[in-house]
Parts: C-alpha cells; sequence; structure tokens
C-alpha cells in the first residue's frame, strides 16, 4: 500500500463535497489511504505530477473512491489539482443525515484555486430519495453550491426529482359515521 502525505491527499478527499452539501463531515478529520498498483512521485516541489495507477482506491472515513488513474499536481509544495481517471470513476460517501450519494464519470478533474469539480463522459451524481442529475459534464463549484450539467453534441441533461414524502402514504379522507336507523 503505498500512503502518500494527509495534507497532499485533502483535496482528493474534497471531491465528495459535490456529491452533497451534507456529506460526512467528520471524514475529513479521518486518516486517508491510498491503495494502488505503481506509483511515481516526486519529493519535490516542482510541478511535477505524482501519478498512481493500476487500480486506485482512496478512502477516508466513508468516502470511496476507485479509479484507474489518479494524476496529483501541485505547485509550491501544495497540490492545486487531482485528475482521476477510470472505466468509470467511481466515489460513494455517507451523508451526515446517514443516506449515501454516490458518483460516477469517466473523468472527476478538481482544481483548488476555483474550488470546482468538473465530472465528465457520463457522469451520474444520485442521491437516493433525494435525486439524480446525469449528463456528458456535471460542474460543482464547492463555495458557491452552483451544479451545472450538460450535454456535448446531442446529449442532454437528465434530472430526476425524488417527492419530499416519498414512502408516505397519501391521507385518506375519513368518512362520516353511519348513522344507524334512517
Amino acid at each position: 500500500m503505498n500512503r502518500l502525505p494527509a495534507a497532499s491527499l485533502l483535496l482528493a478527499a474534497a471531491l465528495v463535497a459535490p456529491l452533497g452539501v451534507a456529506a460526512k463531515s467528520s471524514d475529513r478529520n479521518q486518516p486517508i489511504d491510498v491503495e494502488a498498483g505503481s506509483s511515481d512521485c516526486s519529493v519535490s516541489n516542482e510541478q511535477l505530477p505524482c501519478l498512481l495507477t493500476q487500480g486506485v482506491t482512496i478512502t477516508q472515513g466513508t468516502l470511496e473512491i476507485q479509479a484507474t488513474r489518479a494524476d496529483l499536481r501541485r505547485r509550491g509544495g501544495e497540490f492545486q489539482r487531482v485528475i482521476l481517471n477510470g472505466g468509470p470513476v467511481r466515489m460513494k460517501q455517507q451523508m451526515d443525515d446517514g443516506g449515501w450519494v454516490d458518483a460516477s464519470a469517466t473523468q472527476a478533474d478538481y482544481t483548488m484555486q476555483d474550488d470546482t469539480v468538473v465530472l465528465t463522459g457520463n457522469a451520474v451524481v444520485n442521491q437516493p430519495g433525494q435525486g439524480k442529475i446525469e449528463g456528458q459534464r456535471i460542474v460543482y463549484n464547492m463555495s458557491t453550491g452552483r451544479v451545472q450539467g450538460g450535454g456535448e453534441g446531442q446529449g442532454r441533461v437528465r434530472m430526476q426529482f425524488q417527492p419530499r414524502n416519498q414512502g408516505q402514504q397519501p391521507a385518506q379522507p375519513q368518512r362520516p359515521a353511519s348513522q344507524g336507523g334512517r
């Protein structure tokens, strides 16, 4: 198992924020574990990427990310960007309310400077019981909470919203009690 410095992988954990505003808040304080079949990383503070390949798994608390490849970019010793590729990249995390949220895409690209995650290629973000968005491109700005979806070419954005009272039966009107003897 390759274990990278926690500070460098915190930005990978930030990928969960687009999956739900109430993502398990305690996860950010948990250790980050990374496993990969291969790593090629530099200890210098230059702009050299840290490449993880051959089945990358990143876990932090309830957060689980699976990708074929992770490319961690830094400048001046600080990580600036994480690019995850896979067939597809899969992410899931428990929410503070106990529910789960999951996402998948061909690529996930997180840029710290913009605090933005871009999911591309058959992107799907699903929060069971809440809703789902699908498209060729989903952009989430973690600072503003704005989510934008789009298709490429003839692609379309598809959304599904679940009713707030899902699982509850509608109230049945009560019939007046029969008055006998009439």
